[in-house]
């Protein structure tokens, strides 16, 4: 869950806000009562109540190479808006008529060069975000994929957003991903795998 913090800037007494965060963060639940009085919306002089919502989904996930050393996961590094790297979890858009699998793998191949075939659901991300102009309904689907080939390498990203792509044991992924929902799909895709370890074999 986020949490309520302070609009960086604000004047005193103004009331804390939910601070939208990029795709692949944490839910953003937002009161609808907040939404009437327009507590929430950073556009100025219009009511968030009046924000038209956009729905989208994107598909992205963990592919896994059963390395020697023991699996790993391929992610991405990007920049968050404050600038910062953080690593996440390779996704994106739906594209055409795709399901969110196929869209899974084709985002996973285009952002981080491995080509993966999926094995299995690890769940669903659902959240709200903000912006100038809407609110979003952001829903992720993310999946287990085994590594079929490719060379791990951002070079790929049509969008331009992952700085760097590279292989990290899934066994540190949980500490190393940026947002909790994703470390949590990690933490997921550790005990599915110790359960059932022939899906990326």
């Amino acid at each position: 869950m986020s949490s309520a913090v302070p609009a960086p800037g604000a004047p005193e007494g103004r009331p804390s806000v939910p601070v939208p965060v990029p795709p692949g963060g944490h839910p953003l639940r937002v009161d609808p009562a907040r939404l009437a009085t327009g507590a929430v919306g950073p556009a100025a002089g219009v009511p968030a109540g009046q924000l038209p919502v956009v729905d989208e989904t994107s598909a992205g996930g963990l592919v896994v190479d059963p390395h020697r050393s023991g699996p790993r996961a391929a992610v991405i590094l990007r920049r968050n808006r404050a600038g910062r790297l953080e690593m996440c979890l390779p996704k994106g858009h739906l594209e055409g008529r795709e399901t969110p699998a196929e869209a899974a793998v084709r985002e996973i191949h285009e952002e981080t060069g491995i080509i993966g075939s999926v094995r299995t659901t690890l769940g669903v991300i659902d959240y709200w975000f903000s912006g100038d102009d809407r609110r979003v309904h952001k829903v992720v689907h993310h999946f287990l994929l085994r590594a079929e080939g490719g060379t791990i390498t951002a070079a790929g990203d049509p969008d331009g957003e992952a700085e760097d792509a590279r292989w990290v044991p899934l066994v540190d992924l949980p500490e190393l991903l940026a947002y909790p929902n994703e470390q949590r799909l990690a933490a997921t895709a550790l005990q599915v795998i110790g359960r059932t370890p022939d899906l990326v074999e």
